[in-house]
């Protein structure tokens, strides 16, 4: 039995970076940029009135004086001409500022009639110019690994890359095993019970950007075992659902063996998630996670994703953790990590950690309720409340 940072170090061993596609902009986001991009153009191309007003020079700024209005710069339609002393460009957000204007007099500070502006008693002092290229000039870059989010997306555009290269998504096969479990919508007997871990580790595999590829049950024999393992032909990785364990119905362990897999590690020291397992079959990476509901959605946290994370070319990591305030007292841990679920609360703005009672892995139902993971390492003492401590947001 191995610690949870062995572990981890073990399954990320076993993935490297997928190879990349060239894909439409508009199909980019929460993709993985693969290839740095750079910016060839300048944002803004020209100098830019931040605000609604009148492009002036700044010597004709005095209380009381007169300018006349002598055209227009709009977005997308600039004024051609030069601003001259004495005279004044209607001008609007974002418009080019015309040449010999230095700043812009807000339309608050004067009023108008007909072509003549008047300026009032205290002008605003500041210039209300955006220069050239102060958003972002060409040759500025967009670093890869990156997460593609909406702002990112924006960014590129206005760059106007149309097309960018990206980490193709990993196919993950998902394989549920037991006889004791039967699809939702169908009828289960009175020893069976609905599989739901496949459900939640298909939405946990795609939020983190990976196919999820959802096989049939596999039941607790070596043939249809055997049969099913087959069917993830062409999957990045694969990943079962119980059956790791020790029981004359585990088979996975020794199914996949006899199959072909060198095992990286066998059996965890956390909980939940102790019979937990990790090798590569067939040249594929594959992790076998425990059959308890929590047990699998908290391994799949805290192994899985960080392993989609390096197919897609992000940093080989764990997920990162963050600090809370524990608003409870907790006795001391025992000899395994433990990863508590909890719930978060900001007071008198803090963030604040409250662990559940029940922390049985076949309560799927608390799990629901929790917002984090609360970390627990080996053999911590005792915490009393108010004791900083580390949790995985969830």
């Amino acid at each position: 039995m191995i610690s949870v940072e062995q572990a981890l170090e073990n399954v990320l061993n076993l993935v490297t970076p997928l190879d990349t596609e060239t894909i439409p902009l508009s199909h980019a986001g929460g993709r993985i940029l693969a290839q740095t991009v750079a910016a060839t153009r300048d944002q803004p191309p020209f100098a830019s009135s931040a605000m609604d007003g009148y492009a002036v020079q700044s010597d004709d700024l005095t209380t009381g004086a007169t300018l006349n209005v002598v055209g227009t710069s709009a977005a997308g339609a600039r004024y051609d001409g030069v601003v001259t002393a004495g005279n004044a460009v209607r001008i609007f957000t974002g418009a080019p500022v015309p040449t010999g204007a230095d700043r812009i007099l807000i339309q608050e500070d004067c009023t108008r009639i007909d072509d003549t502006i008047t300026i009032g008693d205290t002008p605003d002092t500041s210039k209300y110019i955006r220069s050239a290229g102060g958003d972002f000039k060409i040759g500025d870059m967009m670093a890869a690994p990156k997460h593609l989010g909406p702002t990112e997306v924006s960014l590129l555009a206005a760059i106007n890359i149309p097309h960018v290269t990206v980490y193709r998504k990993p196919v993950i096969a998902l394989v549920a095993t037991g006889d004791e479990l039967v699809t939702v919508g169908e009828t289960p007997d009175m020893d069976q019970i609905i599989s739901s871990n496949n459900y939640g580790l298909k939405v946990m595999i795609e939020a983190a950007g990976g196919i999820a590829r959802m096989l049939p049950i596999a039941r607790d024999t070596r043939v249809e075992l055997e049969c099913v393992l087959d069917m993830c032909a062409g999957a990045d990785m694969i990943v079962t659902l119980g059956g790791a364990s020790v029981g004359d119905y585990d088979l996975v362990h020794s199914v996949a063996g006899e199959m072909g897999m060198e095992t990286a590690f066998y059996k965890v020291a956390m909980r939940p998630g102790k019979p937990l397992m990790a090798g590569r079959l067939r040249g594929v990476a594959m992790i076998g996670l425990p059959g308890n509901p929590v047990s699998a959605l908290v391994c799949g946290t805290v192994f899985l994703i960080p392993a989609i994370n390096a197919m897609l070319g992000l940093p080989k990591t764990a997920l990162p953790t963050q600090s809370a305030t524990l608003a409870q007292d907790l006795p001391a841990n025992r000899a395994r990590a433990h990863y508590m679920r909890a719930v978060t609360s900001i007071e008198d703005g803090t963030l604040k950690v409250r662990t559940f009672d029940r922390q049985d892995s076949s309560l799927l139902s608390v799990l629901s309720q929790s917002n984090a993971l609360l970390v627990r390492q080996p053999n911590d003492p005792a915490l009393t409340t108010g004791a900083s401590v580390q949790i995985i947001p969830l």
